[in-house]
């Protein structure tokens, strides 16, 4: 079976130096490389099955975001925002793609992912060549984002890994239909044992502060800025949405097919947010935009 090799590179905030661990897959010397990134309470080990669908094609680099998984966290939690993740990214790049010469990269973004993919795109210069985001667009639905800021704001501790994994499949349902060998595993990336034996989630409380300090007039300057990036990007984009979403409107996503880079788009039906793509139907539909095979 294909293994990932497990790395970090050191990345600067205002408020210091932290690391950020990513895992890469495929031959080192590929020259075709495609980044992975992850929704706001995950890691990169949610990728582990399209990477290996992927190895073959691409260098795959699927980083931790600060504050999660192997990574470090920020001194100051004000930071975890999308400027502070595009910045590590361009980090991140420099060390992925040190060969002297300007590359490009393709780019699946998932949820959080797919917005600090739509930040590095939308800059003049962008490395990003392709560009999927998944279940995710400039408008968010407040009853969603309301929803996920009480979700990660729950500083959880359980007694065994059982009671852990159950509130990690309760909380998300909305990933659509998985075996119970899948929801182990999705489980088992986001889990860890504290000192005390307790598990609890892998990433810092602080990745709150955002969500709480959002007021309305700051959620619709975000939005505005969110719409201006989009505009902005010119590579060719795949928009993919769970059907049954409730963080990306079909609304939404219907504007987002007549503007800016005119995403294509693609429903996953019995799915809300968001698609995992760790099965063989949903990989295809990452393989034929990226790959056209």
């Amino acid at each position: 079976m294909i293994e990932a090799s497990i790395k970090s590179v050191q990345c600067i905030s205002p408020a210091g130096l932290h690391t950020m661990s990513y895992k890469e897959w495929g031959a080192p010397d590929n020259p075709n490389v495609l980044v992975c990134a992850h929704g706001v309470t995950r890691v990169a080990d949610d990728f582990d099955n399209l990477a290996r669908a992927m190895a073959s094609d691409y260098r795959v680099i699927c980083p931790d975001v600060v504050g999660r998984g192997r990574s470090g966290w920020l001194a100051n939690p004000q930071f975890y925002r999308v400027p502070q993740y595009v910045s590590d990214m361009v980090t991140l790049l420099a060390r992925v793609l040190a060969n002297g010469e300007r590359q490009t990269v393709d780019w699946f973004g998932t949820s959080m992912g797919g917005l600090i993919g739509l930040g590095l795109a939308s800059l003049p210069d962008s490395p990003i060549s392709k560009l999927v985001l998944n279940d995710i667009g400039p408008t968010l639905a407040p009853e969603a984002l309301q929803r996920i800021g009480d979700y990660i704001g729950q500083d959880l501790r359980f007694e065994t890994f059982e009671q852990g994994a159950k509130f990690v499949r309760d909380v998300s349902a909305s990933f659509g239909p998985h075996t119970d060998a899948e929801w182990h595993k999705l489980a088992v990336d986001v889990l860890r044992q504290d000192k005390d034996g307790h598990w609890r989630r892998h990433y810092d409380m602080g990745l709150a502060m955002p969500f709480r300090s959002a007021t309305p007039e700051s959620a619709a300057s975000d939005e505005a800025m969110l719409w201006a990036a989009y505009d902005a990007v010119r590579c060719p984009t795949l928009l993919v949405r769970g059907s049954e979403s409730d963080l990306l409107s079909h609304e939404t996503a219907t504007l987002m097919l007549g503007r800016g880079p005119k995403a294509e788009l693609v429903e996953i039906a019995g799915v809300g947010h968001a698609p995992t793509f760790v099965h063989d139907d949903q990989i295809a539909i990452a393989r034929k935009f990226l790959l056209g095979k």
